[in-house]
This record gives structure tokens, C-alpha cells and sequence, in this order.
């Protein structure tokens, strides 16, 4: 291509050039998705919902989520499912959801054994959470005795200072009476206190428990990704890296299309181009891969419209005209094409039967050598747009330099599809090529 932007009609030039080959490679990309979800797709997903009663705080939600999937509560629903704890942590995780509740997520191959997993991890939470709050009841019963008994003691202190102060005040004079009610107040504020953290202690409950809210639902439907998302996801992964593949190598082709920029490259005028119709034989690959080759022309190459043999011949007509005005005869010259080029060898095999002065010579594109040949004075090049780089063309002028011929001019061929009537006409002759 040429420095410009690669524009969005090169996109459809690709998918109307290229179709079967992006069908094929997108086909691929389903097979591969869909072997891929054997072991990405998770399978049948459920949950069972936990209410953790009481008030409690964000972190200790947190913390219940990782109790829920602690190694102990997974050890022993693996026990009564008949599998593993590393099983269950692949496959069970617990996430907080709105207000006090907490999910048990499970996963299986099944609906049933995930809604069993489900239930069976949420029960052994719920149990292990029992037996947490049985064996810290009995602590926690020793340390609230402890601080009633301390209460006790801080309400008779204060009782019998009171007291104390009551015996005082009636003998003190009125500077130490005023004192003495100062103090005697700050008493009753604290014995009120007490008595108030005495209740508390003696109706405060221990640690709220813990409901599971209900059965897991058996789930219906696979948990995403499924098969067919995969399957559909591999085919269109496949699909956009062949296209942008496709958009790269478009915009790194350097291959000439102009016949004036094929001629300059080589260093010889143009002759004019001939329309070369479209041969099968010029797909590359074998068998099956036939169908999906193509006949290497560029994508952004201006597709010509429909030809007639008639209009063939004029062409050769005019190219055999221009030839003989710059060589003055056509004896022993040669035309020169590359091997993997089709279409140029197709036109210069007509030429040569057209003229028999003309003599076909084909040379590696990648390293042309001439042969050595002492009658012909001079060569032409038959070359087909969008196929040869600059660089290509120019060692073809100097290989033509370094055997002391010179290029009588250039042929362009381009590739053009047959009407329906030309692909029934029988070939002529060219009129006046001789």
C-alpha cells in the first residue's frame, strides 16, 4: 500500500476478497473455544444465603466469609460429600451480600451436586459457628460474673461512704457542709452508674447466632462462560486477528501497481497494458487449499471490469505495434518474465506465437540471470501489476544491464474476468500482429 491511512473500505475489500479463508480460520476459532471450554466453562452455579443475626460490623462480615471456607467447615462437608477439601476450594467460595447475610457459591458439573455442595458447605458452617459459641459461653459467663462481683463491691463502697458523709454533714460547719454535698453527689452520680452497668451485665446476651435462609435452588441454566459463548468468542477472537492480520500485511505491501511506477522502476517506457484473464492454475497451494488461496494480487488492487476477447486483441495489437516502432524488429528479441508470474507468462506465450521473432525467457524473480545469448540485441519485460516490489523489478533492469541488453520497453498485465460470451469464443488471431 502507500503511506496513506488504511481506510475502512480496505476492511470490506478484505472480507470479499479473503471471505473464505477468515470463514475457515473463524471456524477454527469455535473448535478452539469450544475445547476450551472443557476446562474454562464452570459448570452449574447455586448459592445458599446465611443470616448472621445482631448487629455487626463490615469486617467482621469479612471475616465470617473466610470462616465459612475455612479448612475445618471444607474438611468436613468434604466427609459427607465423598470428596476432598482441595475439591471443595476450587469449587465453593462465600461473598458478602446486602445487609447481614453471606452467600455460599458453589459450583459442579451437575445442578444437583452444586445445590448439594451449596447446602452441605452451609450446614457445617453453621455448626462449626454453634460449637465457636458453646465453647466461649463458658468463658465469657466467667468473666461477666467476675465484673458483676466488681460492681457489687464499687455499689457498697459507695453505699457506706454515703453513709459516712451523712453522719458528717450533720455536724460540719456550713463551709464543710458545702463540701461535703459537692462530694456526696459524685457519689450518687457513680453508684447510679453502677447499678446501671450491673443490669446491663446481668441481661446482656453473648454472641448472636447464625439461620440459614433456605435450600439452595438447583440452577437451570450453565454458569457463563458456556460452550457455545466460548465457542462464539474463539470464532470471533479468530475472526478479528486474521482481519487485523490481513489490514498489517496490506499496509506493509510495497508491490507496484502503476504501469508508470513498474516502468520507472525497471528504467524502460512503457508498451501498455494487456488484459490477462483470470486462470485457476494461478492459485497457490494444493488440493483442498486451492479453494482457499488466492491469486496473490493485492487487496486494494482496482478490480477491472469484465473483458472480450475482441478487446484482448486490440491490446496485443497496440503492445506488438509500440514494440516494433522502439526495436524496429522484433528478430531474436527477447521477452523476459518471472517464473511465479502467471499471468505474464500466459501473455508473453501469446506474443511469441503471435510473432515468432519473440522468444520467451523465464528468470527467477529472486535472482534474475539473463542467459548467455549473443544473437538477441535487446529484451522486453512482461510484468503484472500488484505482483513485483521495486526492489524485485530493479534487479531484473540489472540483470538485463549486467548481460548487455536493454530493455526495449516494459508490457503491464493485468488480471480481468471474462463475459460469458468470451468464456465460449474460440481465441483468434490477432489481426495485423505480423
Amino acid at each position: 500500500m502507500t503511506d496513506d491511512a488504511v481506510r475502512l473500505s480496505m476492511i470490506g475489500q478484505i472480507l470479499r476478497g479473503r471471505w473464505r479463508l477468515l470463514t475457515v480460520i473463524a471456524i477454527v476459532g469455535a473448535l478452539v473455544g469450544a475445547a476450551a471450554s472443557l476446562v474454562l466453562s464452570p459448570g452449574y452455579r447455586t448459592s445458599t444465603s446465611i443470616l448472621l443475626q445482631g448487629p455487626r460490623e463490615p469486617d467482621e462480615l469479612v471475616t465470617e466469609t473466610k470462616v465459612a471456607t475455612s479448612t475445618v467447615v471444607l474438611d468436613r462437608a468434604a466427609g459427607s460429600l465423598g470428596t476432598t477439601e482441595a475439591d471443595l476450594r476450587d469449587t465453593v467460595i462465600a461473598e458478602v451480600v446486602d445487609g447481614n447475610v453471606i452467600d455460599i457459591v458453589a459450583t459442579a458439573a451437575t445442578p444437583e451436586r452444586a445445590a448439594q455442595i451449596a447446602d452441605r458447605v452451609a450446614q457445617e458452617y453453621v455448626a462449626y459457628y454453634a460449637q465457636l459459641l458453646t465453647s466461649s459461653s463458658g468463658a465469657s459467663t466467667q468473666v461477666l460474673q467476675e465484673k458483676r462481683e466488681q460492681l457489687r463491691q464499687q455499689v457498697e463502697q459507695a453505699n457506706n461512704r454515703i453513709t459516712e458523709l451523712h453522719g458528717q454533714l450533720s455536724k460540719a460547719g456550713q463551709a464543710d457542709a458545702a463540701k461535703l454535698e459537692t462530694e456526696l453527689e459524685s457519689l450518687r452520680g457513680a453508684l447510679n452508674e453502677a447499678a446501671k452497668a450491673l443490669d446491663t451485665a446481668g441481661t446482656t446476651s453473648t454472641r448472636e447466632g447464625v439461620v440459614v435462609m433456605g435450600a439452595a435452588e438447583r440452577p437451570t441454566d450453565p454458569a457463563a462462560p458456556t460452550g457455545p459463548q466460548l465457542a462464539i468468542g474463539g470464532a470471533l477472537a479468530f475472526f478479528l486477528l486474521a482481519l487485523f492480520g490481513y489490514l498489517i500485511a496490506a499496509r506493509a505491501d510495497r508491490r507496484l501497481r502503476d504501469e508508470a511506477e513498474i516502468a520507472a522502476a525497471l528504467g524502460a517506457p512503457g508498451l501498455g497494458g494487456i488484459d490477462v484473464p483470470e486462470d485457476p492454475a494461478d492459485r497457490t497451494g494444493r488440493g483442498p487449499l486451492r479453494w482457499l488461496a488466492h491469486n496473490g494480487a493485492p487487496l486494494d488492487l482496482p478490480r477491472l471490469p469484465a473483458t472480450t476477447q475482441d478487446q484482448q486483441n486490440v491490446r496485443y495489437q497496440r503492445v506488438l505495434a509500440k514494440l516494433r516502432q522502439r526495436a524496429g524488429r522484433t528478430a531474436n528479441l527477447l521477452v523476459l518474465v518471472a517464473e511465479d508470474d502467471g499471468p505474464a507468462r500466459r501473455a508473453a506465450t501469446r506474443l511469441a506465437e503471435t510473432d515468432p521473432g519473440l522468444r520467451v525467457v523465464e528468470l527467477a524473480a529472486g535472482r534474475p540471470t539473463l542467459p548467455a545469448e549473443t544473437t538477441a540485441g535487446s529484451v522486453v519485460a512482461v510484468v503484472t501489476s500488484g505482483l513485483r516490489t521495486p526492489w524485485e523489478l530493479v534487479g531484473i533492469a540489472e540483470a538485463c544491464a549486467d548481460s548487455g541488453k536493454p530493455l526495449a520497453g516494459v508490457v503491464v498485465t493485468r488480471r480481468v474476468r471474462l463475459t460469458g460470451a468470451a468464456k465460449t469464443q474460440p481465441e483468434r488471431d490477432l489481426v495485423g500482429a505480423k
